[in-house]
């Protein structure tokens, strides 16, 4: 009995550490900014789709909901706080769509089977990416009207670096999934 409660212990700890550590790798790319065309670019998109594929649409969820809680709190998590303001007041500006569109993509890339061929893989990616995008131009097209050209606005001058990030992806998806067993 005693050993099953110290296995059941070791389990939860070991999730608790790798959302803790999901989230800081997110905060992490978040911050960072690479100098990329038309606008630079930052990695978050890239950990959202690996967290899910590595460790399952549960513990992605958890890492990107927890990363948000902690922005929404007032953590300088996001990727122009503190600068642009913190909390909510940040969570609620134009980014918003976005961010909750990493919910459903780090769901959608934890739950698709990625233990696939490459193309296959690389479709599930951009169906998984895609869904941040639908979710931004909506809050988007909230916030600033619909008659603006929401497409050019929030989509196009950052697709060239998701092709990349899905690339990167897909061609690591091999092993990435290989990360689930040490879980």
């Amino acid at each position: 009995m005693e050993l099953t409660k110290n296995l059941y212990i070791q389990k939860y700890l070991k999730y608790f550490l790798v959302i803790i550590f999901g989230t800081i790798l997110l905060t992490i790319s978040a911050k960072i900014k690479i100098p990329f065309y038309p606008v630079p670019m930052t990695m978050q998109t890239l950990v959202v789709l690996f967290v899910g594929m590595a460790f399952g649409y549960k513990i992605g969820l958890s890492i990107v909901i927890l990363y948000l809680l902690e922005g929404i709190l007032g953590l300088p998590v996001f990727s122009n706080s503190p600068e642009k303001g913190i909390g909510l007041v940040y969570f609620t500006g134009p980014t918003m769509g976005y961010l909750i569109g990493f919910i459903f993509a780090s769901f959608l890339s934890g739950y698709f089977n990625m233990n696939t061929g490459y193309l296959y893989v690389f479709i599930k990616l951009i169906i998984s990416v895609s869904v941040i995008y639908f979710f931004g131009v909506l809050w988007l097209g909230y916030l600033i009207g619909w008659d603006k050209p929401l497409i050019n606005i929030g989509v196009m001058p950052f697709l060239l670096a998701e092709l990349f990030k899905i690339l990167i992806l897909t061609l690591s998806s091999k092993q990435l999934v290989k990360l689930k067993k040490f879980i």
